[in-house]
């Protein structure tokens, strides 16, 4: 079900980008008198699942779920429609068009999904606002990664700052560590401060662990949910009992616990909870996933309990979202851009994902504020991606535009083929190797 939930989330996401990605070229065009052959959703090779025309345009839903595209008449794309573009160019063409008219064209996708996201950031934060858990009300600290322990960091450890920056969360501390290379770490240890400074190369040795983050909030583990179907509904497990141990091996915060049951996967174990002022122990088994169907309490709970983990929530009228939902999304661009230089490195590129990875981050269950914020995130990606100036992409063609516009002529139709086609190597050869990877980390229980 886990999976379904993650796969149909997907699915949604990406058709809304595709298809308002597409509008963004076919709306232009329109305008402009360009005729469009077709606008389909998906790919179409050899047969698609629906094809409707209506007057020059035929519109269809592909059954190959790598995207989307749009036709254009008298343009050299993905179609590789030499027969077309071998006959006198007509009025109607995209070749025909002035230059000016063709960059709005080929820049429109683009455009649309970076303004998307940034119009979707807006409404999230005016619909749910935005909350999170102080670094300072993380009552007991930071999980910290295998790396960071073997940098000195503790368990339990406080963060205060990070290149004399206190960050906010652990969220923003991580991506300080990870993406902008701070390094001078300072923690708050059993009442003093300690001052670390991390390796150089700490997020290479990160990626190199396959760690998806390197810190986490240490959560004390009162049991929330229980999972039905799961092994632990079988059990006298209730809400409320607070997880002390697995096989007597002391699991009081939940990532312990979770740890814990990796170690297990597909055993008995003996968990043993404290109920009231009782102590418990109770056989659950373990699934093949490391996994009993036991969920944590929320911070909220945590904070009726007297717990600690008061968390902030800030909210937007309107008005008020607008420049903060713009800012979030320009963040969230500029936070990206910072990354890509981790790919470059062996093991960066091992950590490129296709559509499994980029559908193992939504949630397990259906929750629309986290969609949202993820299909968002998708957008912007989506819009610095096709940006770049590489063949087959948008970017490729704006690049060839540029080109004439300065040369006033034309590049070769020739050179546009041969590096149209060069670039849809590339692209596939990519999203082979992007799923190939999802293929082996599913393999190796690496996801």
């Amino acid at each position: 079900m886990e999976f379904l939930i993650k796969a149909a989330q997907l699915i949604l996401s990406l058709s809304i980008l595709v298809v308002l990605h597409e509008l963004g070229h076919f709306l232009p065009a329109r305008w402009f008198k360009i005729r469009v052959e077709k606008f389909y959703l998906f790919f179409d090779p050899w047969f698609s699942l629906f094809k409707k025309k209506v007057g020059d345009t035929e519109y269809g839903v592909g059954w190959l779920p790598l995207g989307g595209y749009v036709k254009i008449s008298g343009m050299v794309d993905e179609s590789m429609d030499k027969e077309q573009m071998a006959q006198p160019a007509q009025p109607w063409e995209f070749r025909s068009k002035p230059a000016w008219q063709r960059l709005i064209v080929m820049i429109g996708g683009v455009t649309v999904n970076l303004l998307l996201g940034m119009l979707i950031y807006i409404m999230v934060l005016f619909v749910w606002g935005r909350e999170y858990l102080p670094l300072e009300n993380a009552t007991y600290g930071i999980h910290p990664s295998k790396t960071l322990v073997a940098a000195g960091v503790q368990e339990g450890d406080r963060i205060i700052s990070i290149d004399g920056v206190a960050p906010k969360t652990t969220a923003e501390a991580g991506k300080a560590i990870m993406i902008d290379a701070a390094r001078m770490l300072v923690v708050e240890r059993s009442g003093a401060q300690v001052t670390i400074t991390l390796p150089e190369d700490l997020n290479q040795q990160a990626l190199a662990a396959g760690e998806k983050e390197i810190m986490a909030v240490r959560l004390p583990f009162y049991i929330d949910s229980i999972l039905p179907g799961g092994a632990a509904a079988k059990t006298s497990l209730a809400k409320g009992d607070r997880v002390l141990s697995v096989n007597g091996k002391t699991t009081l915060f939940f990532e312990d616990f979770r740890k814990a049951m990796q170690d297990e996967k597909g055993k008995a174990v003996a968990i043993a909870v404290l109920r009231g002022s009782d102590t418990l122990s109770v056989n659950a088994q373990v699934d093949a996933e490391g996994k009993v169907g036991l969920g944590p309490m929320t911070y909220k709970k945590l904070a009726e309990r007297g717990e600690g983990f008061a968390t902030v929530k800030e909210e937007y009228g309107f008005f008020a979202s607008i420049p903060a939902g713009i800012n979030y999304g320009l963040e969230t661009l500029g936070g990206y851009v910072r990354s890509l230089k981790l790919l470059f490195t062996k093991s960066g590129a091992e950590q490129i994902g296709g559509f499994g990875a980029i559908g193992n981050m939504f949630p397990a269950s259906w929750d629309w504020n986290a969609f949202w914020n993820m299909t968002a995130f998708l957008s912007i990606i989506l819009a610095f991606m096709n940006i770049l100036p590489i063949p087959a992409l948008d970017g490729g063609h704006v690049l060839f535009l540029l080109y004439e516009m300065v040369a006033g002529k034309p590049a070769p139709q020739r050179v546009m083929e041969v590096a149209q086609m060069v670039g849809m190597i590339l692209l596939f050869g990519l999203i082979l190797f992007a799923n190939g990877n999802d293929i082996f980390k599913g393999i190796t229980g690496r996801f």
